[in-house]
């Protein structure tokens, strides 16, 4: 059963240090994104997806050695069936999230289900109000609207009449409703994790995090793919040297979400974690020599001013 109030979680004296944290693992998730895309190629969507979570193991379980061999030895944490549930909520809901938003790619107007699971960040405040009793204050809710919306304006067709009003309402709009809800749900899941460790530091809390999610995440899709699609996971040994940067930089980004999951709300981390979206642009026009159209430059205005925000309100 959730808490019915938040546990207070050790923390350092930096009251903001999941900031930087937090854009740490938004760069590691944009390096790990560029990483992937060769593997997709070769291994679809889920076989990518896989690599990043089994080569990405060995990085999770030298970070866990690492923090309990330093000085004084921090004690492995007393994980309990709460925190197990929790746990698992979050490692389900992101396969499920990601299988939704495949489905929702194979819909003919594909991009309305891409727009509609960018709403992730805004059903992460109505799951966290529910569940962990974590209202947002009026500058998260400020700063989720403007960057939530600049991300849909990023994800809309750049050609006039591409989709129409029934599009906005059909399968694909389903299926990117419910990819969004299935992210939203894994945030809070694992936000709700590190409650359930209130005596473990947020480093600690989120390295074990991080490796007990990957494991049950590597399980699950590793003997789906074994079964429905073995030639994936022969791709991804085949692809040992892409699977292994995509692990490494995999493994980067996730220890900085849970770690920073320990540190603050599960509204504040998604919304600050929209940085990803400016990292991921100016990545491609930096290297892809992209130039950005109208409707682009708006949606990234506007995710930086949720950004902004999101910092005033600290």
């Amino acid at each position: 059963m959730p808490p019915s109030t938040p546990i207070p979680i050790p923390v350092p004296a930096i009251e903001w240090l999941w900031v930087p944290i937090v854009l740490w693992a938004a760069f590691a998730q944009t390096a790990r994104n560029a990483a992937q895309r060769s593997l997709v190629a070769q291994a679809g969507t889920l076989g990518a997806t896989l690599a990043r979570f089994l080569y990405g193991l060995p990085f999770a379980a030298a970070w866990v050695l690492v923090l309990h061999a330093l000085p004084g030895r921090p004690a492995v944490p007393a994980f309990s069936g709460s925190y197990f549930a929790w746990l698992m909520l979050g490692a389900a809901s992101q396969l499920a999230a990601t299988a939704c938003l495949l489905a929702a790619m194979k819909q003919r107007n594909f991009v309305v289900g891409v727009a509609y699971s960018k709403t992730d960040a805004l059903q992460v405040a109505v799951f966290a109000t529910l569940f962990l009793r974590e209202l947002p204050g009026g500058w998260t809710l400020l700063a989720m609207a403007l960057a939530t919306t600049g991300v849909v304006l990023l994800s809309l067709p750049q050609k006039p009449g591409a989709t129409t009003g029934r599009d906005w309402a059909g399968s694909a709009a389903l299926w990117g409703l419910a990819s969004g809800a299935g992210f939203a749900l894994s945030a809070v899941g694992y936000r709700g994790a590190a409650l359930a460790l209130p005596d473990a530091s947020a480093w600690v809390s989120g390295a074990w995090g991080v490796l007990w999610a990957q494991a049950a995440q590597t399980v699950v899709l590793g003997g789906w793919l074994a079964v429905r699609s073995p030639q994936a996971l022969r791709a991804t040994a085949t692809a040992w040297r892409a699977s292994i940067l995509a692990g490494l930089a995999g493994a980067l980004a996730s220890l900085g979400w849970f770690t920073a999951f320990a540190l603050t709300t599960a509204a504040n981390v998604r919304t600050l974690g929209l940085a990803e979206v400016v990292f991921s642009y100016l990545v491609s026009r930096r290297l892809l020599s992209e130039k950005l159209v109208p409707l682009e430059q708006a949606g990234l205005l506007l995710v930086t001013a949720g950004l902004l925000a999101m910092v005033a309100s600290l």
